[in-house]
């Protein structure tokens, strides 16, 4: 039970890799909350308190629901920042509202929620916080461009959030997963090999470690997580 007690918040949490860092979470022993866009939580995450309908890009939505999470659970341990999206296209083909997009979705949410939770992941003395970049990030491929370019966004929070908060008793770590194993990306390439990929629940082992006491001298560390892509 490596989360005994500990209270959670994790963003875009009814999607594939949320409900498997929930399920994860609540196994170790956490208290979560389980913040989404979408208005019902999949039946995955039962046992956890869910707030859906939450728009994280609205900035008095995201500290209006931080602070009903932090009266909820009598305060904030831990923000898992998940919620975020993904585009292919051509910067030839494309359109500038996508770059708009995957930076509002993949890196504004994550900047919100953390601002949002820092008050409280501060008054505990031992908060973590846990992003979710991209190993597509350090390099792009065609068609690739507007979202590695968020989620270098992402890297560079962690990096910078974790030299803000070092001494303040909160750590910010990152995990760059390649492709991971989802019904979406299973459809979008139905004649890939799927067992090279991330298994949702492996990534979530991974991200359960970096929430733990065992993690705390880790911080501004972004940790690739790529299964045999």
């Amino acid at each position: 039970m490596q989360l005994e007690g500990k209270r959670i918040v994790v963003t875009g949490a009814f999607g594939s890799l949320g409900s498997a860092v929930v399920q994860a979470a609540l196994a170790a022993g956490a208290r979560v909350a389980a913040v989404d866009r979408a208005e019902t939580p999949p039946p995955a995450i039962t046992g956890a308190e869910a707030f859906g309908g939450i728009d994280l890009g609205d900035d008095a939505q995201v500290d209006a629901v931080f602070e009903r999470i932090g009266a909820r659970l009598g305060g904030i341990d831990a923000l898992v920042n998940i919620a975020g999206t993904f585009r292919w296209e051509t910067l030839a083909g494309g359109n500038l509202a996508t770059w708009d997009l995957l930076y509002a979705v993949n890196l504004r949410t994550a900047v919100a929620a953390s601002k949002a939770a820092l008050p409280q992941l501060r008054a505990g003395g031992d908060g973590r916080i846990v992003n979710i970049g991209a190993a597509a990030a350090a390099r792009a491929g065609a068609g690739m461009g507007a979202y590695a370019a968020s989620k270098a966004g992402v890297a560079r929070l962690t990096e910078a959030l974790a030299e803000e908060l070092k001494d303040q008793g909160v750590t910010v770590n990152a995990v760059l997963p390649s492709i991971i194993d989802t019904p979406q990306n299973r459809a979008d390439m139905p004649e890939a090999d799927f067992s090279r990929w991330v298994a949702p629940a492996d990534l979530a082992g991974v991200i359960v470690f970096l929430l733990s006491a065992q993690a705390r001298a880790i911080t501004g560390a972004l940790i690739p997580v790529s299964g045999r892509v």
